[in-house]
C-alpha cells in the first residue's frame, strides 16, 4: 500500500508517493521504472510527461514570446499540442486541463482562444484560477492530463 501527500508550490501541487518501507529510505521518493516513463527530463526540477496506466500527464506550458494573452495562449496550447504528440496522444483524449491567469479578466479572451482550440466532441474537465505565476511576463499556464489511446 502506498501513500499519496501533496504539498503546494507556486500555483500547482506537488505529489510524491511514498511506499511503505523499513530502514532509512522510507517515505522517499520512489520512481518504478517499469511502470512509470518519463520525458523531456532535461530540467532538473521536472520531467515534461509522465506515462503511467494508459494516461499521460504533462508539465505546466507557457508561451512566453509576447506580452499580450491571446499570443501566449495560442502559443502555450501550440506547446501543449506537441506534448500531446510526442506523448502518443492528442486533444481528443484529454481529461483534464488545469487554467492558470494572472489576471482572472483575462478570462474571456483565453477562452475564445481555447474554443477554437479544443475538441468540441470530446471536452476535458477544466479548472481556471487567478495565480501569481512563476515570472512576471507569464499570463496564462495550461497543464493537461490525456489518456493514451491503444
Amino acid at each position: 500500500m502506498s501513500r499519496v501527500t501533496v504539498a503546494p508550490c507556486a500555483a500547482r501541487a506537488i505529489v510524491r508517493t511514498h511506499a511503505p518501507t523499513r530502514g532509512p529510505a522510507r517515505g522517499s521518493t520512489i520512481a518504478r521504472s517499469s511502470s512509470i516513463v518519463r520525458e523531456g527530463v532535461d530540467d532538473p526540477r521536472m520531467s515534461q510527461i509522465v506515462k503511467h496506466g494508459g494516461i499521460a500527464y504533462f508539465s505546466g506550458q507557457v508561451g512566453a514570446s509576447s506580452d499580450d494573452v491571446r499570443e501566449q495562449s495560442i502559443e502555450t496550447l501550440a506547446k501543449c499540442d506537441a506534448l500531446l504528440k510526442r506523448a502518443g496522444t492528442d486533444r481528443s483524449h484529454l481529461l483534464t486541463a488545469m487554467v492558470w491567469l494572472k489576471d482572472i479578466s483575462d478570462a474571456p479572451v483565453f477562452n475564445e482562444v481555447w474554443n477554437s482550440w479544443i475538441d468540441k466532441e470530446n471536452k476535458p474537465t477544466r479548472a481556471c484560477v487567478q495565480a501569481e505565476l512563476a515570472r512576471p511576463n507569464l499570463l496564462v499556464e495550461v497543464q493537461l492530463t490525456a489518456a493514451i489511446p491503444n
